[in-house]
């Protein structure tokens, strides 16, 4: 009898914190799209021109100002990516990331921030699911220009890998995190999905299935920005009023044409 209940207390001392883990990090993908909804729902938010051309979004809820150490910060979130070889596809279920940096803390100015991060283009989502990676040195970062497009951003914005946005005491803006690191988080992907995998699998190769915590925000991205064709080039199709005005006054049906 004593080796009974002792390997039943065995199975729950392993079991409950698993379960704990795993609820915790469930927790983390729930805030990441509550905080997701929010900002898209700001008047002045991420220009929908610039999500559209996004290949992944990465939400880093709560970001924190450590007490060790000058600026010091530690965040963690998850990364989406859209499906499909050229990203043309719906979201993907998300993986779980930490953000880790020495500059982050003094625009932090010890309040928590919800961070909001979009890559760009393939190399910038590649280099992310490969390893660490150091903003503004492995990957050309920039802090993302607000309003309803992308009229009139620099250069520099245009050109960028990963564009990121913060919002603190209500309060949203583009922002640099230059010389911080953003890294996939393995022992958090296992705990999410109960089996060891890579960022990779998870976003890329579809090895891993939507857990019921990221149903909101891949909600708000497929509704948001729903997947897009593009050309050759990689390039968005996009149609203005403006455009189909053009074809509609210039370019009759082939109908009219041939009375």
């Amino acid at each position: 009898m004593k080796k009974v209940l002792s390997a039943v207390f065995s199975i729950f001392v392993v079991v409950l914190p698993l379960a704990a883990d795993s609820e915790h990090e469930s927790d983390r993908v729930e805030e990441s799209g509550q905080v997701m909804k929010e900002i898209i729902n700001i008047p002045d938010d991420i220009p929908k021109d610039l999500l559209d051309r996004a290949e992944c979004v990465i939400v880093l809820p709560s970001v924190k100002k450590l007490a060790i150490g000058i600026g010091g910060s530690y965040g963690r979130g998850v990364m989406t990516c859209r499906t499909g070889a050229h990203f043309t596809g719906p979201w993907s279920a998300p993986a779980l990331y930490a953000l880790e940096g020495g500059n982050i803390g003094f625009q932090l100015g010890g309040q928590a921030t919800d961070f909001v991060l979009l890559v760009m283009n393939p190399r910038g989502a590649t280099s992310l699911m490969s390893s660490k990676v150091k903003l503004g040195a492995d990957a050309a970062a920039a802090a993302g220009p607000k309003g309803r497009t992308a009229t009139g951003a620099t250069d520099v914005v245009m050109r960028a890998e990963i564009l990121s946005y913060s919002r603190s005491r209500g309060l949203f803006a583009g922002v640099s995190l230059e010389g911080s690191t953003l890294r996939p988080d393995n022992r958090a992907n296992e705990k999410l999905y109960g089996r060891k995998l890579s960022a990779r699998e998870i976003v890329r190769q579809g090895k891993a299935g939507v857990p019921a915590s990221a149903k909101e925000l891949l909600s708000v991205l497929n509704s948001r920005s729903p997947k897009w064709p593009r050309n050759r080039m990689g390039e968005t199709f996009t149609t203005s009023a403006a455009t189909l005005r053009f074809f509609v006054t210039f370019c009759p049906p082939a109908a009219s044409l041939t009375s």
